[in-house]
């Protein structure tokens, strides 16, 4: 609100919270901005409006009716949307971290005034944010919980050493204020931008089971001439809020510098991940055996429905390239990778859904004319962004029906920014929904427990991430996907052996055969972006020294080929076969990994 008021023309001499009474129209004005690009709540322009700070500019006495105003203005804004209001709480501004107790106690009255106008007024939460130290963030949360049914969420600064202002460092801080009774949620704010604000949320990890929230600055502030200016793009704040998302942060946004164009793009970014995190269909309203209808068929066994299956059930090692839905409708390149894949004995070709940023043939028309047209197995990605779960089990029928048996159930990347921005995802089911839906087709029941005239015949595979960020939900989701189901799991490509072994070994006892995923490396540029960009990929620097020692693309191509090879030599005595991709349509070098051909 600061960096905008600014922008908008008021003196930094002004009391900004004044402006609540003296300029109401470009506060709702402001506000307005911020949720036509999508935001979820809004802060009150009260950062500084409590006694203490009011004094300065002579503003105590008014300290009720600023708040009371802006909280109106906030909902005046609002209007008939769903966004909700937070009540800010900034600090007054202790200067040591054990204050004098008369120093405390008149901190202390200043947040009870703030605390009682915001309360009053109707805020839905408090938001306490940019509080140096816990001495004084403590202070504000007891002025705060004098109104018990307003949630807090309280929020630290932190210096580039990832401590408070007075030397805490910030695991002991936020620990301290999350065991606070009336916390909601508690993070990080201002101070920082995006990237060390990853780091600083890193070292988050495990210390509360509370939400964390996150605001970075956008960047660091500039003097361009006589302005000062926050650096960050949009799109990169966008970049840095979707690794807070992966990392765990779940209250999303930026401090000082940004716009309402920062916060459109991190909505576009991180509003799809949460819904294919959460989905609107929990696992648990998908029954696998409703308890009132049993089963119509026995299952057909494993190695009666595919060649896959039969080689699954007896051990014998898998090999599968996969291939992406051409561009168009012409399909001829692809179907000469495909007849070249089984002219090296590859088992089957796994059939990705395709970028949604761009025109791709369907999945499931491109399995079919493969099998039709090479005669090889195909295992064909089941995506949950697209479709409602009619849909969804629609296709499941259609598949089987065309005579299709392999499928691979996942819940789907988010739509991605591209060709169609505004696309969006459904999600009604996830993998493991999905993966109970299928189960109840292969014995006959439908969705909602009807029999169909026959069971389903298809092989179930689902995905994994060995190297998740968050490993313990990975776990847990990989065993509900287990019980629901599946057969068989293909694995997010390896690079990290030791954290796959430990993957395993936590998920031994559901009993399901791995597919190794692998990635042959094009170049050095490409190594890194598979680092970087791909979520659920972990590269490990040693193979980043060595991509970067190539001398040519054709050296580079040769190194990848030898850093896949290894992975598949390493995993073969304890994997059930391997998934490798054919990079930008290369299928050479996938048959090179799989030392099927030489480059």
């Amino acid at each position: 609100m600061g960096t905008q008021l600014y922008q908008h023309g008021a003196f930094l001499n002004t009391c900004f919270d004044e402006l609540n009474l003296t300029r109401p129209a470009l506060i709702e004005r402001i506000h307005r901005a911020y949720i036509d690009a999508g935001c979820d709540f809004l802060e009150t322009n009260t950062f500084g409006a409590n006694p203490i700070k009011l004094t300065r500019f002579g503003l105590a006495e008014k300290c009720a009716a600023i708040n009371t105003e802006a909280v109106a203005l906030a909902r005046r804004a609002a209007g008939d949307t769903d966004t909700l209001v937070a009540g800010a709480v900034g600090p007054v501004g202790l200067d040591n971290p054990q204050p004098p107790s008369a120093q405390a106690e008149q901190s202390r009255q200043a947040f009870d005034a703030q605390c009682d106008a915001l309360a009053a007024a109707g805020v839905d939460f408090f938001l306490l944010e940019t509080f140096p130290e816990t001495a004084e963030l403590l202070i504000a949360i007891e002025a705060a919980r004098r109104h018990p049914a307003i949630p807090i969420v309280a929020q630290l600064t932190c210096t580039e050493q990832f401590e408070t202002l007075f030397g805490t460092p910030i695991e002991q801080a936020v620990t301290t204020i999350a065991a606070c009774e009336g916390i909601a949620a508690v993070g990080l704010n201002c101070s920082l931008g995006p990237a060390d604000m990853l780091e600083a949320l890193k070292r988050l990890d495990g210390v509360t089971d509370k939400p964390i929230a996150i605001q970075p600055n956008a960047g660091l502030p500039r003097r361009v001439e006589g302005r000062t200016l926050y650096m960050c793009t949009p799109e990169y704040m966008a970049e840095y809020a979707k690794r807070f998302f992966e990392h765990g942060a779940r209250i999303l946004g930026g401090c000082c510098g940004t716009t309402p164009d920062h916060i459109r793009q991190i909505v576009k970014a991180v509003r799809p991940l949460a819904k294919a995190a959460s989905p609107k269909s929990a696992p648990g309203r998908i029954t696998v055996r409703p308890a009132v209808v049993k089963p119509a068929f026995e299952p057909v066994p494993l190695a009666e429905k595919s060649q896959l299956g039969r080689k699954l059930a007896g051990q014998k090692p898998i090999t599968c390239i996969e291939l992406t839905p051409p561009r168009g409708v012409d399909a001829g390149k692809l179907l000469d990778s495909a007849r070249l894949c089984r002219e090296h004995g590859i088992d089957a070709i796994n059939i990705p859904d395709g970028p949604r940023a761009s025109a791709r043939l369907s999945p499931l028309v491109t399995a079919l004319k493969i099998e039709q047209a090479v005669g090889i197995e195909t295992i064909l990605h089941i995506c949950c962004r697209d479709k409602n779960l009619i849909g969804l089990q629609s296709d499941l029928l259609g598949i089987h029906a065309i005579g299709l048996r392999n499928v691979l159930l996942i819940t789907g990347d988010p739509p991605k920014l591209g060709e169609y921005p505004d696309a969006t995802g459904v999600f009604d089911l996830d993998a493991v929904a999905l993966t109970h839906a299928a189960g109840n087709l292969n014995s006959g029941l439908d969705i909602a427990g009807n029999p169909l005239p026959q069971p389903l015949a298809l092989t179930l595979g689902v995905g994994a991430n060995p190297v998740a960020s968050d490993l313990h939900r990975e776990i847990d989701r990989f065993r509900l996907k287990t019980d629901a189901g599946a057969e068989y799991a293909i694995t997010q490509p390896v690079f990290d052996t030791e954290m796959f072994f430990a993957f395993q070994a936590a998920v031994e006892q559901c009993n399901v055969p791995f597919i190794a995923g692998i990635w042959p490396f094009t170049s050095f540029k490409n190594a890194e972006f598979m680092a970087n960009e791909v979520p659920g990929v972990v590269v490990p620097d040693a193979f980043l020294a060595r991509m970067a020692k190539a001398g040519s693309a054709d050296d580079a191509k040769k190194i990848g080929v030898e850093i896949a090879h290894e992975m598949i030599e390493t995993l073969a005595p304890h994997v059930a076969g391997f998934a490798v991709s054919a990079p930008f349509g290369n299928v050479k070098l996938a048959l090179a990994a799989l030392g099927r051909t030489r480059l």
